[in-house]
């Protein structure tokens, strides 16, 4: 089973659904996720290693290094995903 595969979802999200999952998680509506909100969605979802993923995809999705992913740098985050078992049609 690929590492991001949330629960009940046995097909292909497109990347505007992973888009829209994760701005779910943008708790404080500042339009950025933190390492915690990666952290809380990644538990929710029902991950495993939470704390290591979150860390692993704010490292490779952060390119302005602010330590969050803001709306530009999802995509970058979504092509992370992908690269590690995440299908997305």
């Amino acid at each position: 089973m690929p590492w991001f595969t949330p629960r009940g979802v046995s097909h292909p999200l497109t990347e505007e659904q992973v888009k829209g999952m994760l701005r779910k998680y943008d708790k404080n509506r500042d339009g950025k996720l933190s390492k915690q909100e990666l952290r809380l969605a990644f538990k929710e979802m029902g991950l495993h290693f939470c704390r290591w993923k979150a860390g692993k995809a704010l490292r490779f999705a952060d390119k302005n290094g602010d330590g969050y992913i803001n709306e530009d740098e999802i995509s970058e985050f979504v092509k992370f995903a992908s690269k590690w078992g995440f299908r997305i049609s």
